[in-house]
């Protein structure tokens, strides 16, 4: 039997990466005269990539957003992002130890985000990360993004692995829906940016801190 894969998303699940990704919003819209939006809004905004991030933005400040202006932002917002890269984004606490703990137990680990990779591998690298994950796929890795199962299973494929071998370690809906539709485990973290109460998301576990991410934990999930 292959080795267990378990999958992680990035922002709010790997890497606490809020301060950034407001402190660059903030300065893609500020010449377009909108308000400035603060860390608590941030679940309003994430889940589903710079682009979408930067509609919403539009949307909650009910603001019209032509392309020419979209694209404007888009720059701004890429630029600024990554010239400041690692900024204040952190790993959550216990990170590197999980992967660590993990990848001892014989564990094949991934990375599915749906950040644009130009974005999520200097982030990783610059924190030391990448070289715990033998697969990491972006949102532009292919034609679909999560919640669409396609990206796990696609990260899956990638890994050699198979979705029953699989668990999925996400902070929002997007992670949840995407692995439940590829028939992945799931686990929840608490400590991201959920788009609603963890405790809706129907993770098939759910966790408070990365101590709990054990080899045993994976292994009840996985019904071995």
């Amino acid at each position: 039997m292959s080795s267990p894969l378990v999958i992680f998303d990035l922002d709010g699940t790997l890497v606490d990466t809020a301060p950034d990704l407001i402190e660059s919003l903030n300065h893609a819209i500020a010449p377009e005269g909108l308000a400035p939006f603060d860390i608590g809004q941030l679940h309003q905004l994430v889940g589903k990539g710079v682009k979408v991030m930067i509609r919403r933005a539009f949307a909650l400040r009910e603001t019209e957003l032509d392309d020419q202006t979209f694209e404007a932002c888009f720059e701004r917002f890429t630029t600024h992002y990554r010239a400041g890269m690692p900024g204040k984004s952190r790993p959550y606490p216990g990170t590197e130890a999980a992967l660590e703990r993990l990848k001892a137990a014989g564990f094949t680990l991934a990375v599915c985000t749906n950040k644009r990779m130009p974005l999520t591998m200097p982030l990783l690298q610059s924190l030391g990360l990448a070289d715990h994950f033998d697969v990491i796929t972006g949102g532009d890795s292919f034609e679909f993004r999560k919640p669409d199962p396609r990206h796990v299973l696609g990260t899956i494929e990638q890994a050699g692995g198979k979705p029953e071998n699989a668990v999925m370690v996400g902070d929002s809906s997007n992670d949840i829906d995407a692995a439940s539709g590829a028939g992945v485990a799931t686990v929840a973290v608490t400590f991201g940016y959920a788009d609603r109460p963890v405790e809706t998301l129907g993770a098939g576990r759910t966790i408070s801190h990365f101590d709990e991410l054990t080899a045993a934990l994976i292994t009840e999930l996985l019904g071995r």
